[in-house]
């Protein structure tokens, strides 16, 4: 028999890789923040940091007593354009094998690929779990670590820093040719 105070295994198993994965988060961030040198670069991860401080402390309720009394703080998404301006020199990037401190540039990545991977994680645990207050907890992670994806995305696309490519006409074209509208509005209503 089923009860409703117990998490799955399967949950119970992606939310310890969750909270794993958000202890390194946190751990990264508070050495970004500590290593940046451009204040607007700064400014974004302290406003960002208390969010996944939040997020994590909601997982470690979920683990403790298979819900949470919070309510995760998404920030809400500036879908302004980056200004970023299609270019086709960037800076070129090279690892170091050996260093002290990391630059703008490395941080800033480091950070975006952290949260596209952590977006992704939370996507693939929220389709594999079945407690519901677990899995609205897990969708606005996911909401969360989009957000500030976009937000760091755009940082790096103005200063240079990430590749802003836009696609040739000739596939936009091609793609326009090929798909067509589904000329009914409600085509649910063609079985009914």
């Amino acid at each position: 028999m089923l009860t409703t105070n117990r998490l799955g295994s399967h949950e119970a198993h992606e939310l310890n890789e969750l909270l794993l994965s958000c202890t390194n988060s946190i751990q990264s961030m508070a050495l970004f923040i500590d290593q940046s040198q451009d204040q607007e670069l700064r400014n974004m991860l302290i406003r960002h940091y208390s969010a996944h401080v939040q997020d994590y402390n909601m997982k470690v309720e979920f683990a403790n007593q298979m819900m949470s009394r919070d309510q995760l703080n998404v920030p809400s998404l500036n879908m302004q354009p980056a200004s970023a301006i299609p270019s086709t020199q960037y800076a070129g990037v090279q690892p170091q094998v050996k260093l002290q401190q990391l630059d703008d540039r490395s941080i800033a990545t480091s950070y975006l690929l952290n949260l596209k991977r952590a977006g992704r994680e939370y996507a693939w645990s929220t389709m594999e779990c079945s407690t519901p207050q677990l899995r609205a907890f897990l969708e606005d992670a996911f909401r969360m670590c989009s957000h500030q994806a976009y937000e760091v995305w755009s940082y790096m696309a103005r200063r240079g820093m990430y590749p802003v490519q836009y696609a040739q006409d000739s596939a936009i074209t091609a793609m326009q040719q090929i798909y067509q509208p589904v000329p009914q509005h409600n085509p649910a209503q063609l079985y009914s």
